[in-house]
């Protein structure tokens, strides 16, 4: 995502691109073709709310800076209540398309090994980096890059789900068409069906790591057994929660426990468990989840699965324009910066993009300031956070300079947010414009 978007902002401020690629020649665990962009984990960009949600404020900033990943996730949406979800084949391919298409851009399919030492060159290698340019990455650094674990979630076939037990409901029934309201796939537990589920959950065979290997998890991400060890309910007030949702084929009777699906492609043929990432052994998940009222007799597109993810200390390598402090032609972008999920990683690639055409061309442009979401982000990672505790971060409002002062007399947390977007909106569109100004 990230290195889709810094290469399509420079391109298209005139800068000459190469993108280095090294699938499909070399593979990873998590992806399955050479496209550009691929998801591999959710397909959801999360809420597009850009009034009450810093996540949908984010989107709002990339779209209105002309974000390559926002207008292709917007030609491939799917129904999702109020989130933003996407055709994931079909998004991959169209932005691949059009970076091939760009006749600033060219793609190399080879595997990147060292950090180069001349050019300019941005960083973006995602969820996965390359075991050598990993290992070049901490000898530039100077210290051993963090790691976490992430887990994958699960898509089971739609054909294969009862709907005599499942019904489609978005919860509260969200969303302003009935496609919308209805964009998840709803299937029931009763009590002492979820007591069964978390005793199997608990005893499953799950994934060991290497010696020496310790979990560090990122929260937005944990595995569904790992939120069931810390407390048998904790599924039930976090995935699994049965508020806002109404069984269709027993209004009388509330759920105990709901597993929510979601459309995973426009043909409606394929759902992810939402919330359901998991470090469960394959034999052991079929097992389990067919326990899920309603995918007794599930057939399963993939199975989920954990990998282990990098990230470098920005708080400490990177100055303000991400440029790493001791080799400044290369800059970092994404996930490997400590930023996490999909539209955060595309929001620092766009700067990332930005900053490093603007510097080619002698036409260098700020830091956007914190007030936005792109600048509450880049400041976070870039020198906000406390380096000895940093970990991957969404982006969200706590981030963000507090709000006091605006609009006075608001106090409640839905007008305070829509003071922390409109503030953000008005800095954002000031920051393109005198960017704007500064390349003519």
């Amino acid at each position: 995502m990230a290195g889709s978007e810094a290469a399509w902002q420079a391109a298209s401020m005139g800068v000459e691109v190469v993108i280095h690629e090294m699938r499909p020649k070399v593979g990873t665990f998590a992806h399955r073709t050479g496209n550009l962009a691929e998801m591999v984990c959710s397909n959801s960009f999360r809420s597009d709310d850009d009034e009450q949600n810093a996540v949908g404020l984010l989107h709002w900033e990339m779209r209105a800076a002309g974000g390559l990943i926002m207008a292709m996730a917007d030609a491939h949406a799917l129904p999702a209540g109020g989130a933003l979800a996407v055709d994931r084949d079909p998004f991959a391919e169209a932005v691949t398309g059009k970076l091939r298409a760009h006749p600033n851009i060219s793609v190399s399919e080879e595997e990147i090994t060292d950090l180069p030492s001349t050019g300019h060159w941005i960083v973006a290698t995602g969820p996965l980096t390359s075991g050598a340019l990993g290992e070049s990455i901490r000898s530039a650094t100077g210290s051993t890059a963090l790691a976490f674990f992430d887990a994958i979630a699960p898509i089971v076939y739609a054909d294969s789900i009862d709907m005599n037990t499942a019904w489609m409901q978005s919860r509260y029934d969200k969303g302003d068409t009935e496609e919308e309201q209805k964009a998840y796939l709803n299937c029931p537990m009763t009590k002492d069906q979820y007591e069964a589920f978390i005793d199997a959950l608990l005893a499953a065979d799950k994934t060991e790591f290497h010696e020496g290997e310790t979990a560090g998890y990122f929260d937005g991400c944990l595995p569904i057994e790992v939120m069931a060890e810390r407390g048998r309910e904790t599924l039930r007030f976090g995935p699994m929660k049965p508020v806002g949702l109404t069984n269709a084929h027993q209004p009388e009777i509330k759920p105990y426990a709901v597993v929510q699906l979601r459309r995973d492609n426009k043909l409606g043929t394929l759902y992810n468990i939402v919330g359901f990432q998991t470090k469960m052994k394959y034999g052991a998940q079929a097992t389990v989840f067919k326990m899920i009222p309603g995918l007794e007799n599930a057939s399963f597109a993939r199975l989920g699965g954990i990998h282990r993810n990098t990230f470098i200390n920005s708080p400490t390598l990177l100055d303000d324009q991400m440029r790493l402090r001791s080799c400044p032609n290369i800059r970092f972008a994404g996930q490997i910066t400590g930023v996490e999920g999909y539209v955060e990683s595309a929001a620092m690639g766009l700067l990332a993009g930005r900053m490093a055409a603007a510097e080619i061309l002698g036409q260098p442009i700020p830091t956007p300031p914190p007030e936005t979401a792109m600048g509450a982000l880049i400041h976070h990672i870039t020198g906000g956070a406390e380096a000895k505790t940093f970990q991957p971060m969404n982006v969200n409002f706590g981030l963000f300079p507090p709000a006091e002062g605006l609009k006075s007399g608001r106090r409640g947390r839905k007008d305070r947010y829509k003071a922390y977007t409109d503030r953000a909106k008005a800095s954002w569109t000031t920051w393109l414009q005198q960017a704007a100004l500064d390349a003519a």
